[in-house]
């Protein structure tokens, strides 16, 4: 998340109430921070893990809230309601806030304008999984593909899902037609990559490796424009295939309206956290590479990441599932 004009910071300074706040009397009371996933998701385990060493900063408590249901919509929708006092959160990530406003899908809120963007907290790349009989590296398995157009077939838990688009850049970067298969979750997609109904996979490492450790898919590349500082013996899909990226992030935002005095207290407790020893070690064994930011390189990698990934969308002809 590298750092950026502060356009975005600007526009979401400018929502911000005007009354005067003391940041020094806040939190007096616990802090919501909603996740729109299932509880054990990444999404939720992250949460925990950074909102118990934000409370030691605050001196409050952080309630992580699981809010599930449509990708991710409804928990979002629900915190885009809530009141502007600094005391309910959102964990991010680029589902909602990228991949839904990529495919044109119809939101109940307006991620830019509901939100008011924190820091990133973490990211992590994707494995690239193929059935023990393919190939061991990337250009073979482009050959392999190449040579059965419409033949090859690769998983997903959906249409629009980080593996879906994921499979979909590789098809176009490398000239290849492999087949979507969609699934209702990974674990269905996984299953069947081990049975050889499908022949590739593009995954999270925690998914990925308990079944290349025991030799039942092959792990053989990973998806971020560079090594994943926690998997370096893997190359990059980007070092056969340059400008391939496509990795799962995570970060904060504070609901629109909320004082500017109370978002700074937040983000620094927030970068405090997220920059602490135990923070990125917890973060290391969950998959994860913590990183911090400034709420303006925070909104504009948002906004980097929804237009790289619709311009994915709008060349592989991806439609939203209403």
């Amino acid at each position: 998340m590298r750092r950026t004009h502060n356009f975005w910071y600007a526009a979401a300074l400018a929502v911000m109430t005007a009354g005067p706040v003391d940041a020094q009397t806040f939190p007096s009371r616990p802090i919501r921070l909603i996740v729109s996933t299932a509880p054990g998701s990444s999404n939720e385990v992250l949460a925990r893990i950074i909102g118990r060493k934000m409370a030691e900063t605050l001196g409050q408590q952080i309630v992580v809230d699981t809010r599930v249901g449509a990708s991710g919509i409804i928990g979002t929708e629900l915190a885009s309601k809530a009141p502007p006092d600094g005391y309910t959160l959102l964990l991010v990530s680029q589902v909602v806030f990228a991949t839904h406003p990529a495919m044109g899908r119809r939101l109940p809120f307006d991620p830019d304008k509901s939100f008011i963007p924190l820091t990133g907290i973490a990211w992590v790349s994707s494995v690239v999984a193929v059935h023990p009989s393919a190939p061991s590296t990337i250009p073979e398995l482009v050959q392999l593909a190449k040579s059965r157009p419409g033949r090859f077939n690769y998983g997903s838990a959906g249409s629009g899902s980080p593996a879906h688009i994921g499979g979909e850049l590789f098809n176009l970067l490398a000239g290849t037609h492999m087949t979507h298969v969609p699934y209702k979750s990974t674990a269905f997609a996984i299953t069947d990559l081990i049975a050889g109904q499908i022949q590739l996979l593009i995954t999270s490492p925690l998914v990925v490796l308990p079944h290349a450790n025991n030799g039942r898919v092959k792990a053989i590349a990973t998806t971020g424009a560079r090594r994943d500082p926690l998997l370096p013996q893997l190359p990059t899909v980007a070092e056969t295939l340059p400008g391939y990226e496509m990795t799962q992030w995570w970060g904060l935002a504070a609901i629109a309206g909320t004082p500017r005095a109370i978002v700074e207290r937040l983000h620094s407790a927030a970068v405090s956290a997220i920059d602490s020893r135990e923070v990125t070690d917890k973060f290391a064994q969950q998959g994860a590479t913590a990183v911090s930011s400034s709420p303006a390189e925070f909104a504009a990698f948002i906004q980097r990441e929804r237009a790289r990934t619709a311009e994915v969308v709008k060349r592989a002809g991806i439609m939203a599932e209403e």
